[in-house]
């Protein structure tokens, strides 16, 4: 078989399985490891795959810059923020991360709604500055402009004095096995962070999220009180979700 075809076919595997293993795939073929492996690395050079201990896991479409991501799932970021503006109720202080969907949030919220919204996101604090009635704290930081929220030291002292009701957190992949993942280091210690100040964390899971995965660690699935998506209830990644004990708000 050659590359290309081993190529495609780990592809269409990735796609219907959710993982491959390289050891398994490679028992099936009659290769070696190496080979199988090797093919993993450079599907993953070429952004297509999700590289893991043993194997890969599908890549995440939402690692991309900001205006990127605008383009992406749009109507399933508008019904996924929908559902969570819900999360937020009069009188409580919610964490709004950045991203597409937590501006989603942000304009989604009822004008009548009184609430203390922190956020370490200028696009999402600008977004409420005209609400009538939600008071805004901005963290502030070195602003990582890729996602365009602030990351470093300063981002993650500043969240140690926050005491909020509730964080809807933002990831670029959910998986069973992966966890909750996103696509730079220092954005995820942020998140961790503020994952720390809140009473409960909701994940703001979007269709192309769901059973996908990025290099960095957020947060074990078992760490947050639900994901919030719009994936149909029968997706098998979704599932394997489930599985492991975590609620689904949709």
């Amino acid at each position: 078989m050659l590359g290309a075809q081993r190529h495609d076919l780990l592809l269409t595997r990735l796609r219907t399985d959710g993982r491959l293993i390289a050891k398994e795939i490679a028992a099936e073929l009659g290769l070696s490891e190496d080979s199988i492996r090797r093919d993993l690395r450079e599907l993953a050079a070429a952004g297509l795959c999700q590289r893991v201990y043993g194997g890969a896991l599908p890549v995440s479409p939402a690692v991309g810059d900001l205006t990127v991501r605008a383009e992406v799932a749009v109507d399933s970021k508008r019904r996924v923020a929908a559902r969570a503006a819900r999360l937020i109720t009069p009188g409580c202080t919610a964490i709004l991360d950045g991203g597409t969907t937590a501006l989603a949030v942000a304009r989604a919220l009822p004008p009548d709604l009184d609430a203390t919204i922190v956020t370490h996101s200028p696009t999402v604090a600008a977004a409420l500055i005209e609400h009538p009635s939600v008071q805004i704290h901005l963290i502030g930081g070195r602003v990582f402009k890729h996602s365009g929220v602030a990351c470093g030291a300063g981002a993650v002292e500043a969240a140690a004095g926050i005491n909020a009701d509730l964080f809807l957190l933002g990831v670029t992949g959910v998986h069973a096995e992966a966890g909750l993942t996103t696509g730079d280091a220092d954005e995820a210690a942020v998140k961790r962070a503020l994952a720390r100040r809140a009473a409960d964390t909701y994940v703001l899971a979007s269709a192309e999220k769901i059973g996908a995965a990025s290099p960095f660690t957020v947060l074990p699935l078992e760490q947050v009180a639900a994901i919030v998506t719009d994936v149909d209830a029968d997706d098998p990644a979704l599932r394997a979700v489930r599985e492991r004990g975590v609620t689904v708000l949709s």
